[in-house]
This record gives structure tokens, sequence and C-alpha cells, in this order.
């Protein structure tokens, strides 16, 4: 018997349970993993690393972006076995969430992208922002020839105001807004969404929590299925995405 949804719409399902029971019974193939698992860093009872969860995603998609911290990327390096790193993304939030006094105030968390086979056949888009120091107009190189590059010869180049987006994204976090203890707001998901999946394509996140990365796949354009295994939080994210929550970014 196939499992049956929470909840469910055009763009968004998903499943109470535990993902490492869920998902392979799900039998999925999406274009991305993104998800914000448990870090196994506190003595919260919600905080419980769930063993084995990344060779499971590695079976849906061939692209991930998991957060989490040093620490806990440097104690659960074998676990990602399956996967290849190939960028970090740092989030910058507006306070801190540290707890310890004889350290710096900890006021980012970070974004890892993760992927498996031949890059040339993983979706990367990075994303384009405003330039921050003006528009350079148009500009024509010289010819130069470089050991690595040989003669480029000349080209003209016209700048339509928009860099790539940075590693460091400084966004507001959920602090006094939040359905679940570790939110992401939409403002960090968006891009990571963006770079990683086609414009059409699936979402998966296992660890679904308030529905944060359903919500932001949805409003790009993308659809997602999402797995929580605390109920309350399942019926807090069945509210948030029956009301078409849309949250400044």
């Amino acid at each position: 018997m196939s499992p049956q949804p929470y909840y469910a719409d055009e763009q968004v399902t998903l499943y109470h349970g535990d993902m490492r029971e869920l998902l392979p019974a799900l039998g999925l193939q999406a274009d991305l993993v993104c998800t914000d698992p448990p870090y196994g860093e506190t003595a919260l009872a919600w905080d419980r690393w769930p063993d084995g969860w990344p060779a499971i995603a590695a079976t849906v998609a061939s692209s991930m972006w998991c957060f989490g911290s040093m620490r806990m990327f440097l104690d659960q390096r074998a676990q990602f076995a399956d996967w290849r790193l190939s960028q970090d993304v740092v989030w910058e939030k507006h306070n801190g969430s540290g707890f310890a006094a004889d350290r710096f105030k900890r006021v980012h968390e970070i974004a890892t992208h993760w992927y498996r086979g031949d890059w040339r056949n993983i979706h990367h888009q990075v994303p384009r922002a405003a330039a921050q120091h003006g528009n350079k107009g148009t500009v024509i190189a010289r010819a130069v020839r470089t050991p690595h590059t040989g003669d480029v010869g000349r080209s003209t180049y016209v700048d339509d105001g928009q860099r790539l987006m940075r590693s460091v994204l400084s966004v507001r976090s959920m602090h006094g807004r939040a359905l679940h203890p570790t939110e992401k707001p939409l403002g960090i998901l968006d891009p990571l969404i963006r770079y990683a999946c086609p414009e059409g394509g699936l979402v998966v996140d296992p660890f679904a929590g308030s529905g944060s990365t359903l919500d932001a796949a949805r409003l790009s354009g993308r659809r997602a299925i999402g797995i929580e295994a605390d109920e309350r939080y399942c019926e807090a994210a069945a509210r948030r995405l029956s009301n078409l929550t849309l949250e400044a970014m």
C-alpha cells in the first residue's frame, strides 16, 4: 500500500512519518533534495541525528543542499560517502543562536551542496543579483595570450548590472516568527532551490518541519514533496501551505 499524504495540492505533497521508511516506499526520482536535518548537537528530544539518511537521500536525487554546522559535517562525514561536495554557502543571520560565553557569538549557518555522478549532468544555475559597485557599461577586451587560455582575441562585454550571487547571504532569521525551532526563512531557501532545481522540477525535503522548503519551492515554480516525523509540525505545515503563505524574502 502506498503511503497516504498528510497534505496535498497541485504543487506540494506532505507525508507524516520517518523518512528512512517513507522515502524508499515512495519510489521517487527528484531533481533536488533540500533539507535541514537534526544536527544532533543538543540534549533536546527532537535533536537526534537519523543514522543513514544521506545514503537514502542519494537514492532519490543526484543533487542536495544540506544545512548544518561545521561540527555536524565533521562528526557525520562518513555518512556522506555517497556524495561529493561542490560548495558551501554561508547564511549570515541578524542575531546569534549560540549559548557559549567562551566563543565568538555564532550568527551563521552553513548550507553545503552535494552531488553524485558527472557534474555536467547536475543542474546548476547561479542566481544573479544587482551589482554593488555600479555598471561598467560596454567594455571592449583587448587581445590576450596566456598559457592556459591562448589567444582569445577582441570581444565586447555589455554590463547588464547583474552579478553572480555571492556565497555569503545575509537574511533575517525567523526569530519571533518561526513555526518550528529551526525554521529557515524563504530568503535563504529560494536562491538554493533556484540554483539546483530547474523550473517545474521536483524538490524533496525529508525533514520538512513547518514546510518552509515546500513553500519556497512552490513560490519559485517548482514542485515539492516533504516528510516530517512530528505530527505537530505536519499540522503547522499543512495550515501554512493551505493558506498560500507569502513571506517577504
